[in-house]
């Protein structure tokens, strides 16, 4: 809230900033979530990768260079 108050999102390095800290932290929950490597966290590998399949043009040869294959396996846990 108080970004917004200022004006923080005029300034487009505090913007960028601010993407890449919100990325990173996605990146670090999501490692986190999967890190037990059961059955919630093998499916939700899954949906999570699945996701960046939207992604137009390279969205499903992103998501096999994350899997490490064709589907979410032990190659995926090891990256």
């Amino acid at each position: 809230g108080r970004g917004l108050y200022y004006g923080s999102y005029l300034y487009m390095e505090t913007w960028n900033i601010g993407v890449v800290l919100f990325l990173l932290v996605m990146m670090t929950a999501f490692v986190g979530y999967v890190l037990p490597w059961g059955q919630m966290s093998f499916w939700g590998a899954t949906v999570i990768t699945n996701l960046l399949s939207a992604v137009p043009y390279v969205g499903n040869s992103l998501v096999q260079w994350i899997w490490g294959g064709f589907s979410v396996d032990n190659a995926t846990l090891t990256r």
